[in-house]
């Protein structure tokens, strides 16, 4: 076993050394979960501070399909209120959403004072998926990267904390997750027809990202990269970042005791046949 010492007051990691790069090192699964509930605790603390500060905070996560968008996101939000974190997945745009400016439909969606709102893919759409598969014109595409560092200079200067996370996954692992989901029922919704022609254009989605970063890489909105290639480290890695990113603090708490439950006051349990459902397990 090899060992991994975080900074400070974070847990001490286990590696399960396999032999291979340290990028294919895998997390021990305790290791994990023990310090992924040490996180979730902090991102109700944050919870509470975005909540008492009227603080607005929207998440972009982008990527190559199999990059690990959805689980980190679940990562993050599986602890939290969904009224305080909001996932937004928008599906394809309806016509007359077609009709009107490109960026218009995931304005709605932005956070008002004590939301955080995460984007699982975004405006970005336009710079990726929708270039390569060729659902918009190169010229439309061209004019997205031209206008789209404006609009997140208003959004960010409107109040809001805007942080956006690209998920690189290397080809071989994409092909692994990707064929994973093949003959498994949990997980054969997630391959859909898109996904399979899109596996085939990596290189477009290469020469995409790389536009993409040069047209809005920018100081008051950069592109944080995160390597996805082992998902419980990634997990981590981005739910520890986004906490380094916000300069939350701790709330004051009540302290919290449960009141005496009320006598029955003569109440009986009826005689009813409640529908119980099946006891298999």
């Amino acid at each position: 076993m090899a060992k991994a010492k975080k900074r400070g007051a974070e847990a001490e990691l286990v590696v399960e050394s396999t032999g291979q790069p340290d990028d294919d090192q895998k997390l021990s699964r305790k290791s994990y979960e023990e310090e992924l509930s040490r996180l979730h605790a902090e991102l109700v603390a944050l919870q509470e501070w975005v909540i008492a500060t009227g603080c607005k905070i929207c998440i972009v996560f982008e990527g190559r399909d199999g990059a690990g968008k959805g689980g980190a996101i679940k990562a993050i939000t599986e602890r939290v209120s969904p009224r305080v974190f909001r996932v937004v997945a928008l599906p394809a745009p309806t016509n007359r959403e077609k009709t009107q400016m490109y960026v218009q439909r995931y304005l709605p969606h932005l956070p008002a004072a004590g939301e955080v709102v995460i984007f699982d893919r975004s405006w970005y759409n336009r710079a990726g998926v929708e270039r390569v598969m060729g659902f918009c014109t190169e010229e439309q595409a061209e004019s997205f990267l031209h206008a789209v560092p404006l609009v997140e200079r208003a959004i960010v200067g409107s109040g809001i904390i805007l942080i956006k996370y690209w998920l690189e996954v290397s080809a071989e692992e994409q092909t692994r997750r990707l064929e994973s989901r093949i003959n498994d029922g949990r997980k054969i919704w997630k391959l859909t027809d898109m996904d399979l022609k899109s596996y085939s254009r990596w290189y477009d989605y290469s020469r995409a990202r790389d536009d993409m970063f040069t047209a809005s890489d920018t100081d008051y909105a950069p592109w944080s990269v995160v390597n996805s290639n082992n998902k419980r480290r990634a997990r981590l890695n981005i739910i520890r970042d986004l906490l380094d990113r916000i300069p939350y603090e701790h709330m004051p708490r009540k302290k919290v005791k449960l009141p005496e439950r009320q006598k029955a006051g003569g109440y009986r349990q009826p005689d009813y046949p409640y529908r119980y459902i099946p006891e298999r397990y």
